[in-house]
């Protein structure tokens, strides 16, 4: 059964073969993918493709990726997830992207929040990390505002249009 969760103002729920469009819009927007470490989309088939990886990701318990809508409205105005999620060692990695109209209105900060908590407290988790771009500053301040803190830095460790970039990689560990 696929976690729905809630917050304020979103509610984070399961991806579906309906929302490969909404997917497309997103992945397809180069402001979005800008620093991704993943080629932008260029057609429907790649978006329906994320769709099914993102099912069966979940299915073999490896990764668990949400849609966010707002509540009161249907349709994604983004994705959010634990990726290289490892029960055996209680740990994941977090990435999120929401559409450029809804940057800067705190929806970000408020699903990352979330999907902390649930992963601490249902996934059991013990460290939640992150790898952003260097240059990505809202995302790396908004790590910091909700207590990752910064490991140390990955050379040329992502790769976005054929060029290799430094990325920051960050933890936060339960507190028990």
């Amino acid at each position: 059964m696929f976690p729905i969760l809630e917050t304020e103002r979103l509610r984070l729920r399961e991806i579906v073969s309906t929302d490969a469009q909404a997917i497309f819009n997103c992945f397809s927007n180069n402001d979005v993918t800008r620093y991704y470490g993943q080629d932008t989309l260029t057609n429907l088939e790649q978006a329906e493709q994320f769709v099914e990886f993102f099912a069966k990701n979940f299915k073999e318990k490896r990764g668990v990726r949400w849609g966010l809508e707002l509540r009161e409205k249907e349709g994604l105005i983004g994705t959010i997830g634990f990726n290289a999620w490892s029960p055996k060692h209680k740990r994941a990695e977090i990435g999120y992207e929401l559409y450029p109209y809804y940057w800067g209105r705190g929806y970000a900060t408020e699903a990352v929040s979330k999907v902390i908590s649930y992963g601490f407290n249902e996934l059991d988790l013990a460290r939640i990390g992150a790898v952003v771009f260097i240059e990505n500053k809202p995302s790396n301040e908004l790590l910091i505002k909700l207590g990752f803190e910064k490991e140390g830095i990955l050379r040329s460790y992502m790769y976005q249009n054929g060029i290799p970039y430094d990325t920051n990689v960050y933890s936060l560990l339960k507190s028990y």
